[in-house]
């Protein structure tokens, strides 16, 4: 950032870090994803391409953060488990939320066609997400197992309900009624008796869930002269399954489970869902303040060599992150104003907005995944010659300012930073494409930075170069 006499706005900032020795678990949730699923047509009661598209998001965020060394997921939502050891972004709940989250949802776009070639991507998907502190692995554990509970009511629930709709011939509001007081065994005799399903016989993906977790397993690294291949143990990412992932069976036989997080010492058979939400790390944003979401591109330094930005501005990249972020404003309608530069923006919501009840949680992950999904989406309208080499993601934080005068100052602290650091930038490359090193051209600048030797040696270098 740069030095102005704004930067005391920095001390709104307030840190969240998830202080050891808790266990660290992100939890990403499909948003409105009823409406999408049926926008996109998902097969009711469960659509196994969609869910398979869920896992391969969830192997690839394992694969991309080491730190994640165990994830659960079902329908629209997964759970992905840190190290108890990992220093993740200094273990600031914001930043771990919204980059996984973004991730998440970039991986989701970009593998859309893999899954569904014959389906148009309609409109952005985008999830929300929450850190979930787990004091313990006894809670960690009792958080698997109620979430695997959860996945196996909502699953034998809705299938008993499309069979009911599909095959029955009942409208939607009378398998409600038929279903409202139905308990497990009720549902599980309804669908044996009417319809001759035998429940614990359907795929263990829609009954149990999906398991991720990296294990050692043997690849082949090269080839010898005469054919043969050399194999090396490697830890890779695989899907596992199990009718009960929070018991001991299951979780003690894999050893890196037993490594980064522990082994259970009991099994866990029931499980209090209030009692696990008060793990929820939540925090409310300060009535009648401004709220500022600021989201910053993740590593789009090397982001942008690999795409081959033109430097020291590359006008395309950055009318893409404007589409975006006009996107955004008309998609949550409580932002009143946003100011963007290079791969960074700012979103103001209104003093008043009662967006997600003002949990910054929720405000940042929908915002940033929002805006992910819209990035990747609109890629090919701006680079229609230049293909996406991986997944971009975002991060993302939510700051309140009290008054008209702090927020101005802000925005001001932002366009400043804005002009030093281009001011900076179009001398160090002007400096490159006159033959000098990125060494040397770094030494030349940082001896002397003063706004007028700068614009003198900009001036004088374009002249050169013109």
């Amino acid at each position: 950032m740069a030095n102005s006499k704004y930067e005391y706005v920095k001390s709104f900032e307030v840190e969240d870090e998830v202080m050891p020795p808790n266990l660290i678990v992100v939890h990403i949730d499909g948003r409105d994803f009823r409406r999408f699923s049926e926008v996109h047509e998902f097969e009711k009661p469960n659509d196994e391409k969609a869910l398979n598209l869920m896992n391969q998001c969830a192997m690839a965020v394992l694969e991309e953060y080491p730190d994640i060394v165990f994830s659960y997921g079902y329908g629209d939502e997964y759970s992905f488990v840190l190290k108890k050891t990992s220093k993740f972004y200094q273990r600031r709940s914001s930043k771990i939320s919204s980059v996984v989250v973004s991730f998440f949802t970039s991986v989701y776009v970009t593998k859309w066609k893999e899954f569904f070639p014959l389906k148009e991507l309609r409109y952005p998907p985008s999830f929300l997400s929450q850190i979930v502190c787990c004091a313990s692995l006894e809670i960690l554990q009792a958080y698997l197992a109620w979430r695997q509970r959860d996945c196996h009511v909502q699953n034998q629930y809705n299938t008993c309900f499309w069979e009911l709709v599909k095959k029955g011939g009942k409208t939607e509001m009378e398998a409600q009624e038929i279903l409202k007081y139905a308990k497990e065994q009720d549902r599980n005799e309804l669908l044996h008796q009417q319809f001759g399903i035998n429940y614990n016989g359907t795929l263990a993906l829609f009954r149990q869930g999906t398991c991720i977790f990296k294990t050692e397993v043997e690849d082949i690294v090269k080839y010898n002269e005469d054919g043969t291949p050399v194999k090396r143990l490697r830890r890779k990412a695989g899907i596992f399954r199990s009718e009960n992932i929070a018991g001991r069976r299951f979780w003690n036989a894999h050893a890196s489970l037993l490594k980064e997080l522990g082994n259970f010492s009991e099994d866990c058979f029931k499980t209090n869902p209030d009692y696990i939400r008060s793990f929820l790390f939540e925090s409310k944003l300060m009535p009648s303040t401004w709220i500022v979401i600021r989201i910053d591109g993740c590593h789009f330094h090397r982001f942008a060599d690999v795409h081959e930005f033109s430097k020291p501005n590359d006008k395309q990249a950055l009318g893409l992150m404007n589409l975006c972020a006009v996107a955004v404003l008309e998609e949550f309608h409580d932002i009143v104003f946003c100011y963007g530069v290079s791969d960074e923006y700012s979103f103001v919501l209104k003093k008043d907005s009662q967006l997600y009840q003002r949990r910054a949680s929720k405000i940042v992950s929908a915002i940033v995944s929002f805006f992910s999904s819209m990035y990747v989406m609109k890629w090919k309208d701006v680079f229609w010659k230049k293909e996406l080499k991986y997944p971009p993601s975002f991060d993302g934080r939510a700051v309140c300012y009290p008054s008209n005068e702090i927020l101005q100052d802000y925005l001001a602290w932002r366009q400043v930073d804005c002009h030093i650091n281009n001011q900076y930038n179009t001398c160090f490359w002007s400096l490159v494409k006159s033959g000098k090193s990125k060494s040397e051209a770094q030494n030349y600048l940082k001896v002397s930075f003063w706004s007028q030797y700068v614009y003198s040696v900009l001036t004088h270098l374009c002249g050169k170069l013109a």
